[in-house]
């Protein structure tokens, strides 16, 4: 058994994570009939059941069980803010490991530079070859081979009260990012229909997520590989321009708490309802936001309150990408996620039947069916013709993901970012804010944070 090492997440230690090799693992032994012997298969989704429509579950749970009799397969949900620590303790425990799980296409690089994923590089061609989706793949490959691949990805564009634009004396959407940049400064100005607290655009001062998309627009990285090391990059001159038109933005367009994420920012673009699910949970609503950045799947929870549900009104809400610096779509955050087969997996030979499920016309169509962007290309027409699908797919072409450094995933659990973009938010020096980020954030990149 292999140990292996990477930065720990928020403090100043380091996690020891076993990675067993397929031969060290396995217990796969073929029956007479040469396929693998009837074993219960367990799969991690992240997020809650509900982020993962239920015809997409129906379908790998029936396809895997009845195309492996005997075998059962049992779905598991971790929680976003909680992935990266189970995963550090699961993956390398034979008995507890999720044979196949999702990650996030920002945590997939950490884990596969310390081996917790088995090499899938002889599926590659099978799975989709070049047809899927270059980044995610980029993010689960290490010299050279394929551990995590692309599960799905979604993009992020902006969501806009047509009411309040137009109340404010534009019609139509900004198509350039500086014209963006002075139109949500215009709305939360006047203020048209006394709305209190109105942000032209809502954007938390923490929200590093839809925030980095202004330092992508401008040319900008986070982090860039010299030689064989990472180093982070914020205090780039052309990250720099960006981080100076965001705090523009915070001071003069932006009311968000300085402490607020990307959580739910949908919720300030609502009027001012209460939703009471049948579990009983009330998700309040306040209107206070002319235009947000959310994740495609974000309509979903837009639009007028009719019997407890959100149903989208054309007349009031529109959608268009991030319009980029000279025009056409900004390079944005792309989100989504990998999946990848646990190197510590018992059954390797079913985990990788499983995985198989994932990229078959019928599930990349159930994805696009259910307004995620399947990770084979050749799937996406499944998204639609309508506004949602076509800001999807115009904001995702240029998309763009964080670094593929060994320590991303240490880094974004670290909260630095957060801290980062707060301290920009409130009006710090923006020169040396980025200094002092790139000489904190440049060890815990490359694993040799003390």
């Amino acid at each position: 058994m292999k140990i292996l090492r990477f930065a720990a997440v928020g403090v100043a230690a380091t996690l020891a994570l076993a990675a067993c090799s397929n031969g060290d693992s396995s217990s796969d032994t073929p029956s007479a009939s040469g396929t693998p012997e009837a074993a219960t298969i367990k799969l991690w989704f992240a997020g809650t059941e509900k982020d993962t429509p239920q015809d997409m579950q129906d379908y790998l749970k029936t396809t895997f069980e009845s195309q492996n009799p005997g075998s059962k397969l049992v779905i598991e949900y971790q929680p976003w803010g909680d992935l990266v620590t189970k995963l550090t303790t699961s993956l390398p425990d034979a008995s507890n490991t999720p044979d196949v799980t999702e990650i996030g296409n920002t945590q997939s690089s950490t884990f596969t530079n310390v081996g917790a994923f088995l090499d899938i590089s002889d599926m590659y061609d099978e799975l989709g070859g070049d047809k899927l989706l270059p980044g995610f793949v980029e993010a689960g490959k290490v010299d050279g081979k394929n551990f995590t691949l692309p599960y799905y990805f979604g993009s992020r564009y902006v969501f806009y009260r047509k009411d309040l634009w137009a109340a404010a004396g534009i019609t139509e959407p900004p198509t350039t990012l500086a014209d963006y940049n002075k139109d949500v400064a215009t709305i939360a100005a006047a203020d048209p229909k006394a709305i209190p607290n109105l942000s032209g655009f809502w954007i938390g001062g923490q929200d590093w997520r839809n925030a980095i998309s202004w330092i992508f627009a401008n040319g900008g990285e986070l982090a860039v590989k010299d030689g064989d090391k990472w180093k982070s990059t914020m205090s780039d001159p052309k990250s720099i321009k960006g981080l100076e038109q965001l705090q523009e933005i915070w001071k003069s367009a932006s009311k968000a708490p300085r402490d607020a994420t990307d959580a739910n920012t949908y919720n300030h673009i609502n009027d001012a309802d209460s939703v009471k699910a049948a579990d009983g949970t009330v998700t309040p609503y306040s209107l206070d936001a002319a235009t947000i950045m959310a994740p495609g799947w974000a309509h979903w929870s837009i639009g007028d309150l009719v019997d407890d549900k959100r149903v989208w009104n054309d007349n009031t809400f529109g959608v268009f990408p991030l319009p980029g610096v000279d025009g056409g779509a900004a390079p944005v955050f792309a989100g989504g996620s990998n999946v990848g087969i646990s190197a510590a997996t018992k059954h390797p030979e079913l985990a990788k039947n499983l995985l198989k499920l994932f990229y078959t016309p019928e599930f990349q169509n159930l994805m696009g069916k259910n307004g995620l962007g399947p990770s084979n290309v050749t799937y996406t027409d499944s998204l639609g013709t309508d506004q949602f699908a076509k800001a999807l797919v115009d904001s995702a072409l240029s998309a763009k993901l964080t670094p593929a450094a060994p320590g991303w995933a240490s880094l974004e659990n670290s909260k630095k970012l957060e801290e980062f973009f707060q301290k920009i938010s409130e009006g710090a020096d923006i020169k040396a804010t980025a200094k002092a980020f790139d000489d904190e954030a440049t060890p815990i990149l490359n694993g040799t944070a003390s």
